[in-house]
């Protein structure tokens, strides 16, 4: 399990959950309208089979947090066997507007090539609601597959990524 940093991001690492990370996860806060796409980390503190819970941390110090999901869900938006499923992205609110979460998904290649090795593809959904995550996404080499879903508040947008 090794630390992702990037350029001249020194402060910013992908790294596995452990139990150290836990307080700073617990003290998370999100708006009522972001609570709406996305969810707290402490909903995840047991990880179910194929669900990877992955930090953002700027200097050791927990400021994001998503899930990989290689496990069935993932067949739900790709039919790409080595794909891997993005969910869960959140950037605790004293931490947004700084560029953590698009400093962090930035270090998603170089993370997925070591820790994934065979794969070659992430891909999320994203609510057509939620411009802000369409747009990071974007920013970072996601694409539009122009595939939609009506999920749990509305229709969802299907994005992928190569990892190459």
């Amino acid at each position: 399990m090794g630390n992702y940093i990037v350029g001249d991001f020194n402060s910013v690492e992908l790294k596995y959950f452990s139990s150290e990370y836990l307080i700073g996860l617990n003290s998370f806060e999100l708006t009522e309208e972001q609570k709406q796409f996305s969810a707290l980390p402490n909903k995840f503190e047991e990880a179910t089979e194929g669900q990877h819970r992955i930090v953002i941390l700027s200097d050791n110090t927990p400021v994001g947090f998503f899930l990989l999901n290689s496990n069935e869900r993932v067949k739900k938006y790709s039919a790409n066997l080595n794909a891997l499923l993005l969910t869960a992205l959140s950037i605790n609110h004293a931490a947004q507007g700084k560029g953590y979460a698009k400093k962090g998904m930035s270090l998603l290649t170089e993370f997925v090539k070591s820790e994934f090795p065979k794969c070659d593809e992430v891909v999320l959904v994203v609510d057509k609601e939620n411009i802000p995550a369409q747009n990071l996404y974007l920013k970072v080499g996601f694409e539009d597959t122009n595939e939609r879903q009506i999920g749990r508040i509305g229709e969802e947008i299907t994005m992928r990524f190569s990892i190459k």
